[in-house]
């Protein structure tokens, strides 16, 4: 079960980033793969900092953050 959330909040927080990061959008797979990447990401961060998240929320805002982070890098490699 705890798959299945993990796969709800990645595509929650990737489609919320291609929105916050105002992009044409990545369909379904392309979002659920973002947030997946970016809750990677978010997560290995927030450890270094020292922030430990619990919460449902609080998962969903890690994957957020580094989907929004990960979305910034592929810009700069863009360009």
């Amino acid at each position: 079960m705890e798959t299945v959330w993990f796969l709800i909040i990645g595509l929650a927080a990737g489609w919320l980033a291609g929105r916050i990061m105002r992009g044409r959008g990545f369909g379904l797979i392309g979002a659920l793969a973002t947030g997946v990447v970016g809750a990677i990401l978010g997560g290995f961060l927030f450890k270094l900092l020292g922030i430990q998240t619990e919460s449902l929320i609080g998962s969903l805002v890690t994957a957020l953050v580094g989907a929004i982070i990960l979305l910034s890098i592929l810009r700069i490699f863009r360009r």
